[in-house]
């Protein structure tokens, strides 16, 4: 799942990356392949939490309650809306908080990375992966709805549509995979919310 068009369909995908270029004020391109390696970060960090009894039930959790797939249904107001501050999001749309969750304090250095690898900005690429998280987190839990998945189910769930290994190599799945074990004391998140703040600031 390397592309919003295998995640959301070919139509829908396509908007999504569009709408989210013009946000980021970057070509189609340049986030297209930025895109290619911040989902499967995501993934694999989220992949890491439900390897873990404990994450796989707050996972669970947070799916359950919090991620119904309305927003897929929305997407356009989501995207059109720009990526919401902590302030005016919910738990359905606080990326910030959600990366929080998944990459913990991975969450700048592979925004970083992301950059490195593609020309966007840091700014740009920290609202990149605040913009997808919901994005994933809403799918995963229609997905998880449907299928009549479990905490115990959810490695499975996510590995079957993720591609994990794919395009974008090892070392930015390392610091997503690896987040779990971090010091999550929240200065990573303020560095992300700065970071993506920084870049509409200018």
């Amino acid at each position: 799942m390397n592309s919003l068009e295998d995640l959301l369909g070919s139509a829908a995908g396509e908007f999504a990356r569009e709408q989210i270029s013009q946000n980021l004020g970057a070509d189609n391109s340049t986030v297209n392949n930025a895109i290619q390696i911040a989902l499967p970060a995501i993934l694999g960090g989220l992949k890491n939490n439900a390897s873990d009894p404990q994450g796989a039930a707050s996972l669970e959790e947070a799916l359950s309650n919090d991620h119904d797939g309305s927003l897929l249904d929305h997407l356009g107001d989501y995207l059109q809306g720009g990526v919401p501050s902590p302030a005016q999001a919910d738990r359905q749309t606080d990326g910030t908080g959600i990366l929080g969750h998944i990459l913990g304090n991975a969450s700048s250095p592979v925004a970083k990375e992301i950059s490195n690898r593609t020309g966007l900005n840091a700014g740009q690429a920290a609202n990149l992966l605040i913009t997808l998280a919901p994005i994933v987190m809403s799918y995963l839990g229609k997905q998880k709805r449907e299928k009549e998945v479990d905490a115990g189910g959810l490695s499975d769930l996510i590995e079957g549509r993720g591609g994990l290994e794919a395009a974008s190599g090892g070392s930015i799945l390392d610091l997503a995979t690896g987040a779990l074990d971090s010091d999550r004391d929240g200065s990573a998140l303020d560095d992300l919310a700065s970071m993506a703040a920084d870049y509409f600031m200018k």
